[in-house]
């Protein structure tokens, strides 16, 4: 699973890790096309090298009111990832394997940077997931494990 974590640099979320992303542009003519563009804004992954799978539900951040439509694809890998300066402090990955892992999502309440929170917490590798994007990781790991289920073997 592709992350980024933010740079200090940046508006909101400093230093927080999450998934490429962004406000949409006039210019964008869906919220799939703003999801590549900032993809590949952010860490150099080219739009025509992605194969979108499909959307998964909205998720809301309390603190700012935005809402995230997360999109769902697949890249080549490895690739040549090219992290932008402004925004992205640094690209990582985190096995599919280790989020589904029941035990490595906890419920924790924490100081992290300048916010309270409470909800889901992954610390990997020296990176703490939390937020909206532990989330939506939660969530998307959920539909996959439903679907696992659902397959015969």
């Amino acid at each position: 699973m592709l992350l980024t974590e933010r740079t200090q640099d940046v508006g909101l979320h400093k230093g927080q890790v999450c998934f490429p992303g962004g406000t949409v542009h006039p210019e964008d003519g869906s919220l799939r096309d703003t999801a590549l563009r900032e993809a590949w804004e952010e860490t150099g992954l080219k739009p025509e090298d992605v194969e979108v799978i499909g959307e998964i539900d909205d998720n809301i951040v309390q603190s700012t009111g935005y809402v995230i439509t997360p999109f769902v694809a697949v890249a080549p890998y490895p690739y040549a990832f090219i992290a932008d300066e402004l925004e992205t402090k640094d690209i990582f990955f985190v096995p599919l394997r280790v989020l589904m892992n029941p035990d490595k999502f906890q419920h924790q309440e924490r100081v992290i940077g300048e916010y309270y929170y409470s909800g889901p917490v992954c610390d990997y590798d020296g990176h703490v997931i939390w937020g909206a994007t532990a989330r939506i990781l939660k969530h998307l790991v959920s539909l996959l494990s439903d679907y696992a289920g659902a397959v015969p073997r």
